[in-house]
């Protein structure tokens, strides 16, 4: 576990901090580090800066401090560059990613652009930047790119996505994340530039935005609303609490090898209808109404391309980095069930600004 970041990293940049994983980042980076904290995210509709706001006042800093904010998009090169030139980072933490599946399928450019050419924009600037530097900010800087398991597709039964397996990407969403990994992977090999990859399961937990499935699920059962499930919502997922998987993060990118991907799993390989009746059982224990919570779930018509299953191989990053998950599946889902409960009105002003439920 990372309990204090070195201090010759003055500068930390992070890209998409203000997104779910990205603004859990930011958060242990301002606990476990006295390092600014630069963050380049231009502020869509998944970005959201509360939680980080939050942790500011229970430290009792000012943004100024320790993060500042860079409202900008990194497909956009001209302003990346200028952004760069002024941060001058030590390190940088690659997330921001158009990354909900079903958008990708809607309207698919605006993956391309971000995923695909954001990071080719980035890797470009951050090469110049980084043959620049000093020879000893040199040894220390590196650029830590967080992917996704969904860029091996679908897997089999009794099998589990490791670092060595091939992609596979099933939709506009998974193909614009597997070649950004590519050109990561390229920059690395043709310029030396060095890099650290972690490709993560189902992220879940507190501040991630209620049009994910587990969140989108509890406050439809709050609200009496239908909990919709594609298919016949035994589609599996390796979940993984967002609060493991930034320490996963950490790991990786201070402690791993350069030029090394691991690959990082909750180890709760749960079907969607699972996770639905969980949340529902729990919530007629602790919030019960005159009906079983189950009885709003309605099975929807399947998106096209869906992965029928997901799963990790952790053994590596368990081998190298000693890094397991701390959180039990259930205690986690319990937790972030409470936050949500706690958090409704959260909830409704995301909904209000993107007029949907």
């Amino acid at each position: 576990m990372i309990t204090k970041v070195s201090n010759i990293y003055k500068r930390i940049l992070i890209t998409g901090g203000a997104g779910f994983i990205g603004g859990c980042l930011v958060r242990k980076l301002l606990k476990y580090s006295d390092s600014v904290i630069y963050n380049i995210d231009k502020l869509g509709y998944a970005s959201d800066l509360k939680g980080i706001e939050n942790e500011l006042k229970k430290l009792n800093l000012s943004s100024s401090d320790r993060h500042q904010l860079i409202n900008i998009d990194i497909s956009n090169k001209d302003l990346l560059s200028e952004a760069i030139k002024e941060i001058d980072p030590d390190f940088v933490f690659h997330l921001a990613a158009e990354s909900h599946v079903d958008r990708s399928i809607e309207g698919p450019e605006i993956f391309v652009k971000s995923n695909i050419l954001g990071t080719f924009y980035l890797l470009q600037v951050l090469e110049i930047h980084y043959q620049n530097l000093n020879s000893e900010r040199k040894k220390n800087f590196r650029f830590h790119h967080v992917s996704t398991d969904e860029v091996f597709g679908s897997i089999e039964s009794g099998a589990k996505f490791s670092e060595k397996s091939p992609y596979n990407p099933q939709s506009p969403y998974s193909a614009s994340k597997a070649a950004s990994d590519h050109l990561v992977r390229a920059w690395e090999a043709t310029y030396g530039f060095p890099i650290t990859i972690s490709n993560c399961s189902n992220n879940f937990g507190p501040w991630q935005l209620p049009d994910k499935l587990i969140p989108l699920i509890i406050y439809r059962a709050i609200k009496d609303e239908i909990i919709p499930i594609y298919g016949s919502g035994n589609n599996i997922r390796d979940w993984l609490f967002v609060e493991d998987h930034v320490e996963a993060i950490l790991n990786i990118a201070f402690r791993g090898s350069t030029g090394s991907t691991y690959c990082v799993g909750g180890c709760n390989e749960y079907s969607n209808l699972e996770v639905a009746n969980f949340i529902c059982d729990y919530l007629n224990i602790y919030k019960p109404k005159d009906k079983n919570y189950r009885k709003q779930i309605t099975f929807v018509r399947d998106r096209p391309g869906h992965d029928f299953r997901y799963a990790i191989d952790n053994s590596l990053i368990s081998r190298d980095l000693q890094w397991k998950p701390n959180f039990s599946f259930r205690n986690a889902l319990n937790l972030t069930i409470n936050w949500y409960l706690n958090n409704l009105n959260w909830c409704e002003s995301f909904f209000e600004k993107n007029n949907k439920s």
